[in-house]
């Protein structure tokens, strides 16, 4: 059996930056501690389970900064903000309390808050094209004081009720699928013509995706490694599933169904920027003895 692996598969830049950011951090004696996460550093559990074998917790985070008030006190030394991002108030809240803040978001993350920072500063309103309640989009949301407009369906943008007398800038969730953006971002358009896109969609999503898609081309089967909670990996989930029916989601090599290898001469992987490079490996190792 030929086993394809994406090279694109695995951690990301900002995820592989983060996870590094964690271990370097958990070694430093000088680090005020207990060290906690704010929510999951990745949406895998191996990660996670890794993290709290270095002595490393996790706050419960489902983006709500009034109930987090309440859980970030002196008890917490240091808190992690994940590469996901986060909005300008946490930070303002630990200062207050004492609590130091390593903070490992995403560059490209971050580029994208302050665009929503400063083009609602300029008086824009700004359209952010993502997923309500991921908690990147929430944390650029916030860096537009909350005043921004998420759109994550056609029949949002339909119902945008904007000045037109104002400027429009228009961004998007770094890991979204770029043709849908494409097409919201259309749609927009014609609504708005003077609105200004912007492109923000992370350059190794983009080749994530555009790789997934030549491996259900040219593949009998395509195993798709990644965690449900993942936005990225749910994403090429969807794009392989509309070109090659046999495309399957697992978070593990436990997961496979020898059911679903029968008649495959020709195995196709790829993998969402939270999976590990281990968690891959067993899979890639395993198909290949199959």
């Amino acid at each position: 059996m030929k086993v394809t692996l994406s090279k694109y598969a695995g951690f990301c830049d900002g995820v592989e930056r983060a996870y590094e950011i964690v271990k370097e951090i958990a070694k430093k004696p000088d680090i005020k501690r207990p060290i906690f996460i704010l929510g999951s550093l990745v949406h895998n559990e191996d990660v996670v389970e890794s993290i709290e074998k270095m002595g490393i917790g996790k706050i419960d985070f489902d983006g709500k900064v009034e109930e987090i008030t309440k859980k970030i006190d002196k008890k917490i030394g240091t808190l992690v903000i994940t590469a996901h991002g986060i909005g300008p108030k946490i930070f303002e809240i630990a200062r207050k309390k004492g609590v130091d803040i390593v903070d490992t978001t995403c560059p490209k993350v971050i580029k994208v808050q302050r665009l929503a920072q400063a083009f609602f500063g300029r008086n824009h309103q700004v359209i952010i094209i993502g997923e309500e309640k991921h908690k990147e989009v929430q944390g650029i949301h916030r860096w537009a004081r909350r005043k921004s407009f998420i759109v994550s369906s056609k029949e949002d943008i339909m119902g945008l009720e904007l000045d037109i007398s104002r400027p429009i800038t228009v961004i998007s969730q770094t890991t979204q699928n770029r043709d849908w953006v494409e097409e919201m971002a259309e749609a927009i358009s014609k609504k708005y013509p003077q609105a200004e896109i912007i492109d923000t969609v992370c350059s190794t999503t983009r080749d994530r995706q555009s790789e997934a898609k030549e491996l259900a081309r040219s593949n009998d089967l395509v195993l798709v490694i990644g965690s449900p909670a993942s936005s990225n990996s749910n994403r090429l989930w969807e794009i392989s599933k509309d070109i090659n029916r046999k495309t399957y989601f697992i978070e593990r090599l436990e997961d496979i169904k020898e059911e679903w290898l029968g008649n495959c001469e020709k195995i196709g992987i790829t993998a969402g920027a939270s999976s590990p490079r281990w968690v891959i490996r067993e899979v890639v190792e395993y198909l290949k003895k199959v």
